[in-house]
C-alpha cells in the first residue's frame, strides 16, 4: 500500500468520472455491458487504496440524467448491475470502514434499487475511514436546479430572507452539503470534459483528463495523480506572497 508520507499535500477529496467502459469493452468485441461490469470491479480497487494515499473523500460518477438516453438494454443491464454490486459490496464496504452516499434525484429510480441504497447508506453510517460518494442520475444543473426550488421554498416560507442569500448559502442545499469539495476531479478516457458533474463544487478543482479506459485504471495511477496534484501551486485566485 502507498505509503502516505510519500503523498504530504495529496487530494484530500478527489472526484472520478469513470469513463470508457464501452469503449473497453468493444475494442474487445464484448457487449457494452461486459465493460461497466468490469469497471465497477475497479472501483473496488480504488477505495481500497484511498487511505494510503491520504484521501479521505471518494465520489464517483456511475449514470448520470443524461444516460438515460442510452438503449433500454444498456439502461436495464446498469440498474440491474447497481443493484448487485450494492448486495455483492455491502458487507465489505462496512467492515472496511466505508461510509457510503448516494447522490442524485432518486425520483426515476425503482423502489429496489432505492431500498438497497438506503440500507447501504444505514449500514455504513458510523463508517469514517473513507466516505465514498455515488452519483447516481446525477446532473450537476438538475442538482443546483432541485437545490434551487428548496431554497426559493424557505425564501417563500419566511425561513430565509432573500438579502441574506449569498455563494456560501446555495451549498447548504446541495446533495453533497455534508462534503467538502472536490481537490481533484479526474476523467478516464481521453475526453476533456466534466459531462455536467459537480458543477458548483469543483469550480477551483484540478484536473486530470487521462487517456485511460476506466477498466484500466489502477491504483498506481491514482497515486501517480495523487503525487502530481502535490506539485501544484493552487492559488485560488490570489498571488504567492
Amino acid at each position: 500500500m502507498p505509503d502516505t508520507a510519500q503523498t504530504p499535500k495529496g487530494p484530500r477529496h478527489v472526484a472520478i468520472i469513470m469513463d470508457g467502459n464501452g469503449r473497453w469493452a468493444q475494442a474487445r468485441k464484448r457487449p457494452r455491458l461486459f465493460g461497466h461490469q468490469a469497471g465497477a470491479k475497479r472501483v473496488r480497487e480504488v477505495v481500497e487504496a484511498c487511505p494510503g494515499l491520504g484521501i479521505k473523500y471518494l465520489t464517483v460518477f456511475a449514470f448520470s440524467t443524461e444516460n438515460w438516453k442510452r438503449t433500454q438494454v444498456e439502461v436495464a443491464g446498469l440498474m440491474n448491475l447497481f443493484r448487485r454490486y450494492i448486495v455483492k459490496e455491502t458487507r465489505n464496504l462496512t467492515q472496511a470502514g466505508v461510509r457510503v452516499r448516494f447522490i442524485g434525484d432518486r425520483v426515476r429510480l425503482d423502489s429496489k434499487l432505492i431500498d438497497l441504497m438506503d440500507t447501504l447508506e444505514a449500514a455504513t453510517q458510523h463508517n469514517d475511514l473513507v466516505h465514498l460518494t455515488i452519483a447516481l442520475n446525477y446532473g450537476g444543473r438538475d442538482e443546483v436546479a432541485r437545490a434551487t426550488k428548496r431554497l426559493a421554498r424557505d425564501v417563500a416560507e419566511g425561513r430565509l430572507r432573500p438579502e441574506d442569500v449569498d455563494e456560501e448559502t446555495l451549498p447548504k442545499y446541495l446533495d453533497t452539503r455534508v462534503l467538502p469539495d472536490p481537490d481533484l476531479v479526474i476523467r478516464t478516457s481521453g475526453e476533456a470534459r466534466i459531462s455536467n458533474f459537480l458543477l458548483w463544487q469543483s469550480a477551483y478543482s484540478e484536473y486530470e483528463f487521462i487517456d485511460t479506459l476506466w477498466p484500466d485504471f489502477t491504483s498506481a495511477e491514482l497515486e501517480r495523480l495523487c503525487r502530481s496534484f502535490g506539485r501544484r501551486d493552487r492559488r485560488f485566485g490570489a498571488v504567492p506572497a
